[in-house]
């Protein structure tokens, strides 16, 4: 899942980062609340991280013009201010969560996860296709009874595939969830990685739950297809 910090003290902001990228996220880190529309029209974001107090707009002010523009991210403020009014006024701007600093990373995770699930028909923290089951919380993959091991990487990408079973996403849709901005459009490792989770889902299987559609992209799906 790809997520958008919006966070101006560079500590911080680096700080929630490795966090979030240790736990399989791809993170883009911007400064300057003026220029969140921005990004967010040229990145399909699955989650904002907002701060309140920011240069060039406040985040209380950006939160109201993502919705106001039809933006349905979930969106977490983040801040300092602790008191019920300040939350209140995050919340009414369109904010989905609110979470006081100082905070630990474990926290943060963890409210991705629930607000993420809220999405999900079955409010749970497992993504099933087929005998494949995906544990969101304890980042762990299973085909049956086996357990399958994942790198960061592989893991992001099978739960972008997951999340939109039966969908085809092409390369550009794989690359906005999977990646951040610095990484190269031109690039063969989403191939690469295609290969690798193949060859780790469904070699030992007969049915074949990643599906290439030639000229348009990827789907994981338990049912036969023509492609």
């Amino acid at each position: 899942m790809r997520v958008l910090v919006v966070e101006d003290e560079a500590r911080m902001a680096a700080l929630i980062k490795q966090g979030l990228e240790e736990d399989s996220y791809a993170v883009d880190v911007v400064g300057d609340g003026s220029e969140v529309l921005d990004w967010v029209r040229s990145v399909e974001y699955d989650m904002v991280l907002l701060d309140i107090m920011l240069p060039g707009m406040t985040g209380i002010e950006v939160c109201r013009q993502l919705r106001a523009k039809g933006y349905t991210m979930p969106i977490l403020m983040l801040t300092a201010r602790d008191t019920t009014a300040d939350k209140v006024h995050g919340l009414d701007s369109g904010a989905d969560d609110y979470l006081v600093k100082p905070f630990a990373i474990e926290e943060l995770t963890a409210r991705l996860r629930a607000l993420t699930r809220r999405d999900s028909p079955a409010k749970t923290s497992e993504l099933q296709v087929g005998d494949l089951v995906l544990d969101t919380a304890a980042k762990r993959a299973y085909r049956g009874s086996r357990n399958i091991e994942l790198t960061a990487k592989e893991y992001a990408l099978l739960e972008t595939l997951m999340r939109h079973p039966g969908q085809v996403l092409s390369r550009e849709q794989i690359i906005d969830h999977v990646w951040n901005l610095d990484f190269s459009a031109e690039s063969k490792l989403i191939e690469v990685y295609i290969y690798t989770l193949r060859k780790k889902i469904d070699a030992d299987h007969d049915v074949k739950l990643i599906r290439t559609v030639r000229g348009l992209g990827y789907r994981i799906a338990d049912y036969e297809t023509s492609e």
